[in-house]
């Protein structure tokens, strides 16, 4: 057993999402959003180094050693899978890990709407779940395999950087591949995925040029393709998507976007008005006529009013979203205004100022004195 395995069952159990290891620190947690140290020693230069570098095989060492950086996965038996990224830098070896559940949860358990199910009924398209890093759009494309998986005998092939939730047998197959491990790039794995059947493509993120342009041609010619992006609405993605490929080529892609895209989920993680967990507020933008009539025509900037009337067919603004959650008491109008495209609407709409609960300094809770309990 890794010395770092106790640090991970600290987490889990403290329902942290992260684990932050880094010379000159005590272990640190990520819970609901806030840094918590731990009260243990501040880590030397070489326990830092030698409690990471425990984790790693011989490969994963030598890839480290020379780009000074390593993506890299570790599983513990019965608890579960962790996402590390380790680094060097000027005090030593740092690592972060995010903590990935044993189970894959349920889009609606997320806190998804409907809509982010029905859009997976399309059987060719694409589909991008955004946000920005660490608001759970892994997550969310574990949850929507896991939905296909479950509903249609479907061939899956997944290309992840590493592979986080692990897809057990269903309905359908799922193969899975590891940059790194399995395949040498997202571009490599992806030019090859045409000819290996698959049904539905998850690319965990379209982080260069090649990568689009290969994931928009696989939409075009028929998959079901799913990827991220680390985009904050709706918009940004469309613009974000044409602006990656030269000038000569945006009006060809203008119109093969507006073809091929089936909607956009954008994705935020607020804290809880209790500090207990975290919330979701989401924008959804539904792939559309008229939408992809804006794609085309160069008018981006007009989906935001396609979205608010599109509310029967589940499109929602993220500042849709954030005021639904504060109404309804599950985030303060604090925190949705801190985070919102319109401040003052929010807070208007809302009702004014709302205290929020604060932490305690063990992570614990406090609850407002003027809140009734239920």
């Amino acid at each position: 057993m890794a010395e770092l395995d106790k640090v991970f069952k600290a987490g889990v159990s403290n329902k942290a999402s992260d684990i932050h290891i880094s010379p000159g620190e005590p272990f640190i947690l990520r819970r609901f959003g806030k840094l918590i140290k731990l009260k243990s020693k501040p880590l030397t230069a070489d326990l830092s180094g030698r409690l990471i570098l425990e984790l790693l095989n011989e490969d994963q060492r030598k890839v480290l050693e020379r780009d000074l950086q390593l993506d890299f996965s570790y599983e513990i038996e019965n608890l579960g899978r962790f996402r590390g990224s380790a680094m060097m830098h000027q005090n030593g070896m740092s690592a972060a890990f995010r903590i990935i559940p044993p189970s894959i949860p349920t889009l609606e358990s997320l806190g998804l709407p409907e809509t982010a199910t029905k859009v997976l009924d399309h059987h060719q398209g694409l589909i991008l779940v955004t946000g920005a890093t660490g608001q759970g759009k892994t997550t969310t494309l574990a949850s929507m395999v896991n939905y296909i998986n479950g509903n249609r005998a479907h061939h899956v092939l997944t290309v992840e950087d590493p592979v986080e939730f692990v897809h057990p047998l269903k309905k359908g197959v799922v193969n899975q591949r590891q940059i790194g491990n399995d395949t040498l790039s997202y571009g490599n794995s992806l030019k090859a995925a045409l000819r290996e059947d698959p049904d539905v493509i998850m690319i965990g993120e379209l982080r260069d040029l090649e990568t689009i342009s290969l994931a928009i041609a696989a939409a075009e010619t028929g998959h079901l393709v799913l990827g991220t992006l680390s985009t904050t609405n709706a918009p940004k993605t469309v613009d974000r998507v044409i602006d990656s490929f030269p000038p000569g080529d945006q009006a060809q892609i203008r119109n093969t976007l507006s073809e091929t895209l089936q909607a956009v989920i954008t994705q935020r993680l607020i804290p809880g008005i209790n500090n207990d967990k975290m919330e979701l507020a989401y924008e959804i933008l539904v792939g559309t006529a008229p939408v992809a009539s804006l794609i085309r025509d160069g008018k981006v900037f007009q989906i935001p009013n396609q979205m608010r009337t599109g509310k029967k067919l589940g499109m929602c603004l993220m500042d849709e979203s954030l005021l639904q959650l504060a109404k309804e008491e599950r985030i303060s109008v604090e925190d949705a205004v801190q985070v919102a495209e319109d401040p003052a609407a929010i807070r208007q709409a809302a009702g004014g100022p709302q205290q929020k609960a604060t932490a305690g300094g063990d992570g614990g809770t406090t609850e407002p004195s003027t809140r009734k309990k239920s």
